[in-house]
């Protein structure tokens, strides 16, 4: 018997968040455990007179490459992804991991060779997305492998990922709406100021985003969705950051992460788990030490963390930054090969001052 939830979430995908139209070339990157969203996906861009093309990597592929390829496959990008990302209309990633610590065994040094190889696209990827020629979105298709994560039962993690995503209701349109409206009443106030303070047991940080702009994210680059976030003066972070909540990227998870920023730049970084990872990772290249992202999670309905960033980093009560790529809509010039967020809690004391004006206090918005 078929989930309802999913085929809500299926359209929703296709309908809004990257509003698949006539002639528009799709393409659906996920994992064989997905199907059940994969293939409603896929009929619902018919259905819309979309060209729909599915991509799936196996589980297991991943690693094998990585274990196997030689410096010149990792220097190579495909000529069908490239089409992907340079020339279709649309892109809709459908994450369904069923073995979550896949790469954890693989040399770091190999993983920053092949995102370098693949920085042009991913610039490409932004450009095109920022500039509205390229609709894209991601979500998550529960798997056993993510509950487990997340300490949660397959049922339960299935509860919380479609209520995330507003699909346990007949109209999750209409609640992605208002998410719009009240987080445009935060950027209406955020626009035109220059000066950034973060103050908690865990943060003393000082930025920049004169002449930036805030992004209302409500639900068309990410399902489910929930922040607000702009793109920091490259120069202009000082200070220091302890996060709260471990950061997990191609499949590593890197714990009690601190970072200290002189002129925007990481000069010092630490990790009590995995710091290795870390140092490889803000070496990948110039702008890996520098930040991409400013940003705070406004999706209150997310209350605990799962170890899916695509749910951590909308936590309310909780700020997250990004080292790496900025996003060129928020005025971002910050160039990378990365882009990795990092989450840290301010529900214990912690405060956001925006030129002098308290905005944040403890977790809520007190504007």
């Amino acid at each position: 018997m078929s989930d309802e939830r999913v085929m809500r979430l299926a359209r929703l995908l296709v309908d809004y968040s990257v509003d698949v139209q006539p002639g528009d070339r799709v393409v659906v990157i996920s994992e064989p455990a997905a199907a059940p969203l994969v293939l409603p996906v896929y009929e619902r861009i018919l259905e819309r007179g979309g060209h729909p093309d599915v991509s799936l990597t196996l589980p297991g592929m991943e690693e094998a490459y990585f274990r196997t390829a030689s410096a010149g496959q990792l220097a190579f990008v495909s000529p069908v992804q490239r089409l992907f990302f340079e020339e279709y209309e649309a892109l809709i990633s459908i994450r369904a991991a069923t073995n979550t610590r896949e790469l954890s065994g693989i040399d770091p040094a190999r993983q920053a060779e092949r995102q370098k190889a693949m920085a042009p696209i991913r610039q490409t990827y932004i450009k095109r997305g920022a500039s509205g020629e390229l609709k894209w979105t991601g979500t998550l298709f529960p798997t056993a492998a993510a509950a487990q994560d997340a300490d949660m039962s397959l049922r339960d993690f299935e509860d919380f990922v479609y209520g995330a995503c507003f699909c346990d209701r007949a109209g999750p349109v209409a609640a992605w709406e208002k998410v719009h409206r009240d987080q445009a009443h935060i950027i209406a106030w955020l626009d035109g100021r220059k000066h950034v303070r973060v103050l908690s047991p865990n943060a003393d940080l000082e930025l920049s985003v004169e002449g930036r702009t805030f992004v209302n994210s409500d639900g068309h680059h990410n399902m489910p969705s929930g922040e607000v976030f702009t793109g920091p003066v490259e120069d202009s972070a000082d200070g220091w950051v302890r996060f709260t909540y471990p950061a997990i990227t191609q499949g590593r998870e890197v714990e009690g992460i601190e970072l200290r920023f002189e002129k925007g730049r990481v000069v010092e970084a630490t990790a009590k788990k995995n710091d290795a990872f870390l140092q490889h990772m803000l070496d990948t290249d110039a702008g890996a030490r520098y930040l991409g992202e400013f940003a705070i999670g406004t999706n209150f309905g997310i209350q605990r963390f799962t170890k899916s960033i695509l749910f951590d980093e909308k936590i309310g009560g909780t700020f997250h930054m990004a080292v790496g790529a900025g996003y060129p809509d928020t005025g971002s010039k910050n160039r990378s090969a990365i882009h990795w967020d990092m989450i840290c809690d301010m529900r214990d004391g912690g405060e956001i001052w925006v030129d002098g004006d308290l905005l944040y206090s403890n977790g809520a918005f007190v504007i």
